[in-house]
This record gives C-alpha cells, structure tokens and sequence, in this order.
C-alpha cells in the first residue's frame, strides 16, 4: 500500500510539475490603458510579439482607454493572477492615478514583471506656432492667459502632468483638453485645435522629421538622442522637474513565482538580440529590459518621485 501511495503521489507531483512548466498554456492578453498609437501602445505591442515569439503562444494586445487611463488598471487589479491577463503601462500612471481619479488600485496593487523601455517627454507645437522656443511659448501664452488650451492621453495621465509641470513652473494659466490617449491628442495639435502636447519622442518622431510639429524642451536631465538640438527644460525653467515614462509589464499582485520568471527571463533575453533593442531604438525608445527585482526597484524609486510632486500640482479629482 505504501508502494502505491508513494507512486500516486509521486505521479501527482509530476503532473502538477508538468502543468506549471507548460505556461502559457492558451492565449495571453495584455492590457495597456491608452488608444493605439501612443508610446503605452507602441511598448506593449513590441512586448507581446517578443513574447509570443519566445514563448511560442499567443500573446494579444487589448486597448482598455478612457477614465484617463484608469479603467485599464482597475481590470488586471481585479483579474485572476494566472498570467492570463498582463498589463503594459508606463508606471508614473499606477502612482498618480489616484491624485487624479477616485481608483481602487495604487502603485502597490501589482507584481512588476520587467521594466521594458524609457522616453523623456517633452514639450511640443505645431509648425505654424508663432516660437521657436520655450521662452517664446512662456511669452506668448502670458500674453492670452485663460485663452489658450493644451492636450493630453487624459487626466493625471504622464502627458497632463509632464505638462502641468512647466505651466506651473512658468506660471501660466492654459485650459486642459483630456482625450482617450496621446495619438488623438496630437491629431488635434496637428490640426490646431489644441496649441501644446506633452508627448515623447515615439509620437513626436514621425511629425518632426515631416516638419509639422516643433519640440520645444525635454523634460529629463539629459538631452535625448532622438531628438538633437531640442533643449532641456531646465535651460529655461531651472526649477522643473524631469518627466520620465517608464513602460513596463506587471500583473495582478499575487501572480505566481515561476510564470514571473518565465515572462521576466523572456525580455531579459532580449538584451542579448540587437535586433530587438533596435525595435525599441527606431520608434524613439529606449530598451531596459530589466529582471523583476530590477523593476521593482525602479518601480519604488519613480513611485517615491511622483509621490512628492502630485501633491504640489493643486490637480483635482474628476
């Protein structure tokens, strides 16, 4: 009897071995809160083909906009930690979303997997706004304070608050305009129904080298390759903050160890493939590709950032 209690049990190990190292077993999504064509969507999409080409299983894409960005995040907090339902986000927003929104989730509610690539933002206007720089863009929105309004992926989103960040520290008063994500926001920039857009060197990438839009300021301490000759915002502002978005891929916080390393490993692995950093590179991105631990500790550093600043912005809940 021992015998047979012994292998039963020994098979049962096996079999429960075997299913765990199947993971994933069917189809994988992952969420990112904004509308396609912004720097959430750009990261997540790169993230799930890398994904799925590595881990030979499905891994799809799904845009989860609107609440400025929240309704996302409040999906995967509740989803079941399997590794069947993954978000890709930029991390600033887990932080400040609750400074913005009334939301049941903060930056403590989810596992980081892998931080996966970084942009400054930057401060941006059509061709046909009458500046070429910061000072310029100061000035003239003096001159019209109250008249003039600015875009954004939403409120509290990275895009509000990067440019939140310049008005107060110029002092100027602009009306916000939220949409449901960066890309309409720059739709309308670019038709002039807004004068400015906080966006990063993904969007701004195809229209600069068009010409139809103009990069005033990087907010981070140094210049960005991407975009040479743009200025840093503390050249005119010397006591802005920098804006930084870090995207990365997370899950519901009690996701399980091994399918953890199994998604994190996978990424990481692509530090080794220059053809996959180059993917990052081309749209104006730039790869970190981080192990779990690394991320969280990335994750803690930008969270303990954006906690001391929210609170000095006077941003209203909606």
């Amino acid at each position: 009897m021992r015998a047979i209690a012994y292998a039963a049990a020994t098979a049962l190990l096996l079999t429960t071995g075997a299913a765990h190292a199947a993971y994933p077993e069917r189809t994988v999504t992952i969420i990112t809160p904004f509308a396609p064509g912004g720097i959430a969507d750009v990261v997540a999409r790169i993230t799930a083909e890398r994904l799925q080409s590595t881990l030979k299983q499905n891994f799809v894409v799904e845009n989860i906009s609107g609440a400025g960005g929240t309704a996302g995040p409040e999906r995967v907090a509740k989803a079941t930690p399997d590794g069947y339902t993954l978000m890709s986000t930029p991390i600033f927003q887990l932080t400040t979303a609750k400074y913005a929104h009334n939301v049941s989730f903060d930056e403590n509610t989810f596992k980081a997997i892998s931080g996966v690539a970084s942009a400054p933002f930057v401060i941006t206007v059509n061709e046909s706004f009458p500046g070429k720089t910061l000072a310029d863009f100061i000035a003239y929105v003096k001159a019209n304070p109250g008249k003039l309004s600015f875009g954004s992926a939403g409120a509290g989103s990275t895009t509000h608050v990067a440019a939140v960040m310049v008005l107060k520290a110029a002092g100027l008063d602009m009306v916000h305009v939220p949409y449901r994500g960066v890309a309409p926001a720059f739709t309308d920039l670019l038709a002039g129904h807004v004068v400015m857009v906080a966006g990063s060197p993904v969007e701004l990438k195809p229209y600069m080298e068009s010409g139809k839009l103009k990069a005033l300021a990087v907010l981070d301490t140094k210049p960005s390759p991407f975009l040479p000759g743009v200025p840093l915002v503390t050249d005119t502002l010397k006591d802005c903050p920098p804006a930084v978005t870090y995207n990365g891929l997370l899950g519901p916080k009690d996701l399980p160890k091994d399918v953890v390393d199994t998604l994190s490993n996978a990424l990481v692995e692509g530090r080794k493939s220059d053809e996959f950093k180059t993917r990052f590179s081309n749209v104006g991105l730039v790869p970190l590709l981080t192990t779990s631990g690394e991320f969280e500790k990335l994750f803690a550093a930008d969270a303990k950032i954006w906690n001391d600043i929210m609170p000095t912005l006077g941003l209203k809940k909606n």
